[in-house]
Order: C-alpha cells, then sequence, then structure tokens
C-alpha cells in the first residue's frame, strides 16, 4: 500500500510540474504579445487575424506584412482562446528565435512567417509528445517530426503544441494532464478528437494553420464540431515519421497526417508546401507525387456519388439536410448526382476497424495505461482488453440476443492468431477492391457523404464509440476524406430530432439523441471523399461545395 502511495505521490508530482509548465507557457504568451503590442501600438490585429491564409501569406512573401505582426497577433489570439477552451499544452519557445531569424533571411517558402499550430502527438524537438500519458512527460523528442521539418524548410513557424485526448483512441479531448479542451463556439460541447486542441485553436481564430492526425476521424471531428475545414489524406500521402501512433503497428487501419484551417484554399496552400522536394528527400517511404495544380483548379463537371445514411449510425435531421441541400446546390451548378448503396458497414466497423485496431486482443493498448492514474474515456474497451478470451466469448454469446453490436464488440476485440490477422488484411484488400468496382461501375468522381455532427456534449464521446462508422470506412478503405461545413442546426432539426429512434434502438441510439440535444446553431458539415492519391480532387470537389 505504501509503495502504490508514494508511486501515485510521484505521478502526481509529474502532472502538477507539467501543468505549471503549461502554466507558464500562457503566461509568457500573454508578456510576449503584450510587450510587442506596446512597442508597435499602431499594429493593426484584427485586420491581420481577418486575413485568409493565401492572402496573409502573399502579403507576408511580398513584404507588405512583417512577419513579427503577425506573428504576434496570432500569439494573442491563441493565448485568448486557450484561456477559453484549453487547447494549448505548450508554448514553442524556440518559434521567437525561428521568427528573429525569418526577419533577415530571405522571403523563401510558400508558407514564409505564418504561424502553425501543431497537435501533441506530432514530434517537435525538445518537447513532449504525450498522447495524454504521464509515462511519456520529460522525454522530449530528439528531433522535429518530418512534417515539422518540412514547414519549417517553407518558411512556417511551429509555435504551440494542442491538447489531445489520453491515447488518441477518442473523439473527445481531455486527459489527466492538460484537462478537458472545450469547443470554442459552446463550451458544453466537445471540440471533437482526437486533434481537438487543434479544432478548438483553429475554430476559434487562435491558429490559421494545424497539423493533425486521423486514424478513425481525429481530423474530421474537430473540424465539423468546430465549423472548419480539414482534409484526412491517403495514409501514406504524407510522412508518418516522428508522429505518435495510438495504437502502433497495426496495419488493418490507415492513420494520416493533414491539415485543420478555416477554408479549402488554406488546405490546399499546406498540402502545396508538403508535398515538396524537402518531403520526398526526408522520407524516402512518401511517393513523391507533387500538388497537381491542373487537377485542383479544373472547373470540368463532376459526377458525385452520394448517400444520406450508412444504416448502422442514424444520422441526426441536421445531417441528413446537409447532404440533400448540398447535393441540391451541386445539381444547380451543373454536377452529376447518382446514389451510392452503402452497405456492409457494421461488419467493415466491427470486423476490420475494431478487430483490426485490436487484433491482439487489445493486449498492446492496455499496455499503454500501465503506471497511468487513469483510463480516459477508454473505459469499455480497456475492460474488455483485459478481460479473458473464455469471458469475451460468454459475454458476445449472452449479449448477442438483446444487445447485437455490445455482443459484435465484444467478439471483435479476441486476440486472433497471426494466420488470421494475415486473413484479415486480404479480406479489407478485397472489400476495398470491391468498393472501387462499384465506384467506377458508376463512373464516379468524388463522393458526397454525411458527417457526424452537430458538435456531442462533453463527455459523450466516450460513451459514443460505434458512432464513428461514417469517418472510420475511409480510413478502413484508405480514401482521401475531407469535411466542410454547409449549414448550422435549425430549431425544425431539433425539433425533428423528438422522433429519432436509431437502427438498433439500443443504449447507443438512445445515447446518440441524448448528445445531439440542444444543438440549435452549431455547425453541420459534409463529408468530400475520393480514390487513393486523388487528394487533389478532393480539394478540388471540396472547394465547388464551399463556395456553393
Amino acid at each position: 500500500l505504501l509503495l502504490r502511495w508514494r508511486r501515485r505521490r510521484a505521478l502526481w508530482r509529474k502532472v502538477a510540474e507539467a501543468q505549471e509548465r503549461q502554466e507558464r507557457s500562457l503566461v509568457r504568451m500573454e508578456a510576449v504579445a503584450r510587450r510587442f503590442r506596446e512597442q508597435h501600438p499602431s499594429m493593426n490585429v484584427v485586420s491581420i487575424l481577418s486575413l485568409p491564409l493565401p492572402e496573409l501569406a502573399k502579403k507576408l512573401r511580398d513584404g507588405s506584412l512583417p512577419p513579427d505582426h503577425v506573428f504576434y497577433a496570432y500569439v494573442g489570439k491563441a493565448l485568448q482562446i486557450a484561456t477559453e477552451t484549453n487547447c494549448i499544452t505548450e508554448f514553442l519557445q524556440e518559434s521567437e528565435t525561428q521568427l528573429r531569424k525569418a526577419k533577415l533571411m530571405d522571403r523563401q517558402g510558400l508558407l514564409y512567417g505564418v504561424p502553425v499550430s501543431i497537435k501533441d502527438s506530432i514530434d517537435c524537438q525538445g518537447h513532449d509528445s504525450t498522447l495524454g500519458f504521464i509515462k511519456n512527460l520529460n522525454k522530449p523528442a530528439a528531433e522535429d517530426s518530418v512534417v515539422v521539418q518540412v514547414l519549417k524548410r517553407q518558411g512556417a513557424i511551429p509555435f504551440v503544441k494542442t491538447n489531445v485526448p489520453q491515447s488518441l483512441i477518442s473523439y473527445d479531448c481531455k486527459n489527466l494532464i492538460f484537462g478537458q479542451t472545450c469547443n470554442p463556439l459552446l463550451y458544453t460541447r466537445t471540440p471533437g478528437g482526437s486533434s481537438g486542441g487543434e479544432g478548438a485553436l483553429v475554430g476559434g481564430g487562435g491558429s490559421i494553420l494545424g497539423i493533425g492526425t486521423d486514424v478513425g476521424g481525429s481530423l474530421r471531428f474537430p473540424a465539423a464540431f468546430c465549423g472548419i475545414c480539414a482534409i484526412k489524406p491517403t495514409g501514406n500521402r504524407l510522412s508518418k515519421r516522428g508522429i505518435m501512433a495510438g495504437v502502433v503497428g497495426q496495419k488493418a487501419v490507415a492513420a494520416a497526417v493533414g491539415p485543420v484551417a478555416k477554408d479549402v484554399e488554406s488546405l490546399a496552400l499546406c498540402l502545396r508546401a508538403l508535398l515538396s522536394e524537402d518531403m520526398f528527400s526526408l522520407d524516402s517511404t512518401v511517393p513523391p507525387l507533387p500538388f497537381n495544380e491542373e487537377v485542383y483548379s479544373s472547373t470540368k463537371p463532376l459526377r458525385i456519388g452520394y448517400y444520406e445514411t450508412d444504416f448502422f449510425t442514424m444520422p441526426s435531421p441536421a445531417m441528413r439536410r446537409a447532404v440533400r441541400e448540398t447535393k441540391q446546390l451541386l445539381e444547380e451548378a451543373g454536377h452529376t448526382l447518382v446514389p451510392f448503396e452503402l452497405t456492409n458497414v457494421e461488419y467493415v466497423i466491427f470486423n476490420y476497424c475494431v478487430r483490426g485496431m485490436f487484433a491482439d486482443g487489445g493486449s498492446s493498448f492496455v499496455k499503454k495505461f500501465k503506471g497511468e492514474m487513469e483510463k480516459g474515456g477508454m473505459g469499455l474497451f480497456f475492460w474488455l482488453a483485459k478481460a479473458p478470451h473464455w469471458l469475451k466469448t460468454l459475454l458476445s454469446w449472452i449479449s448477442k440476443p438483446f444487445v447485437p453490436r455490445f455482443s459484435s464488440i465484444i467478439r471483435s476485440m479476441k486476440e486472433n492468431t497471426v494466420d488470421e490477422v494475415w486473413s484479415l488484411h486480404r479480406e479489407i484488400e478485397d472489400y476495398c477492391h470491391q468498393f472501387i468496382a462499384q465506384w467506377k461501375k458508376l463512373n464516379l468522381d468524388v463522393m458526397l457523404c454525411p458527417m457526424l455532427g452537430p458538435a456531442l456534449g462533453i463527455g459523450y464521446p466516450a460513451k459514443l464509440s460505434v458512432a464513428v462508422s461514417y469517418t472510420m470506412l475511409y480510413n478502413a478503405l484508405d480514401f482521401p476524406a475531407g469535411v466542410v461545413p454547409v449549414t448550422l442546426a435549425t430549431d425544425e432539426d431539433e425539433e425533428e430530432l423528438k422522433g429519432y429512434k436509431g437502427y438498433y434502438q439500443d443504449w447507443w441510439d438512445r445515447t446518440l439523441v441524448k448528445a445531439f440535444r440542444g444543438s440549435v446553431g452549431m455547425p453541420v458539415a459534409v463529408q468530400c471523399v475520393a480514390l487513393p492519391w486523388q487528394e487533389e480532387l478532393c480539394l478540388r470537389f471540396m472547394k465547388e461545395v464551399e463556395t456553393l
């Protein structure tokens, strides 16, 4: 008992030190932003913050806007949003040194002088990548991740790291070290996750460009919930070297790195900058595909597949309306819309996604929590991962007639043999080819899909792991997928929610309707999807949706 008490005290001490560091970061941000404002009383912060990224980058490159004015304007705004939402874990002090160097150098790079926020799990030299785990504190990264190195070579200035949920396997944003991050549009709502700090900071206007990761919707949830744009590229389009993963080594569900920003043009500029010789030489495992300008700027009418539901997670009235209204606008603009029949999503979620990520029965996932004081929002998965095989089998059998989805989750969390894992990978490959064949048969360019929303109440994502179906499908398929906000939840949507039953009418469906309630005025997005390696076409489609 005494040993356990001592161990807990040591852990609490580490947490307290990290929280003090976070507090010192915010104090430092406040001091430097105030000092700069006092020295430059004529600086027009409002006009700087109102510039879209492409325009801001242009003014920085042509010298009509000094980089220090932009930097300190964003430091001040980021501090305000961090105070309101608790989204920043650390101020990167070396960003000030980088800024001083930038002023002396040629105005080189597509992102010259642009301050960029970075998700906690992406390595920045000299800083922790905690994933919300106490054991990862005081273990600073030896070098920058490839993405951060490329951003710097393109002139960008990474200036803060942002909060994540413990383990990253969650679409809320809370951990024991830094606490809960709130949605900047409504503090009782989650900002989404696992790139939740990015969603809150960019959504609140405290960062003009953020970099996050996505293994089941971790870029798309925060963007959709906070009313901004994001793209999850094909898994290997951008380098993942120096980026910490939630579940290391699994190959069934493709993780990806991608940008978050206020508009689509900003995402395109970021990809233009990242898809450069710098990245291809720093990580030779990334295909050397530069940004295809011709595809992105094309104006030829598109042939667009669409669906309103995946028949697994019943869409909220606002989600359904978002797809319908977008479909109508696209048709009026001269595009062709074709219904797409989505089948077997339940099988994909349980047998490919859950089983694929926890193919070892969840033992490596459990190991991550060893010595931690809290299991975050992963109670159910954690408990199932620890349960012996016979108990999982028994529970799955008993619960099947009453709660079929719960039974499927338990069945998906059993330990697999190597032979079974290889068969699973083969099965996922076959499914991907079938999906592409259906796509090609309809002669589609892109696909319009629902995106979960509006933002759920804080704490609800932990109870609603099944609601990742709309996003995680495209990690299993490894297709590029972006989100664009298209509407706001209305009183009529709220009224219609009263009739929401769900497809299974189980505990999860009853909980989801509660999580959606009280969201009038919150943004609702759609998902734009393209075939693998077609990020430029995906962005072109997103731009079309955004414009309409």
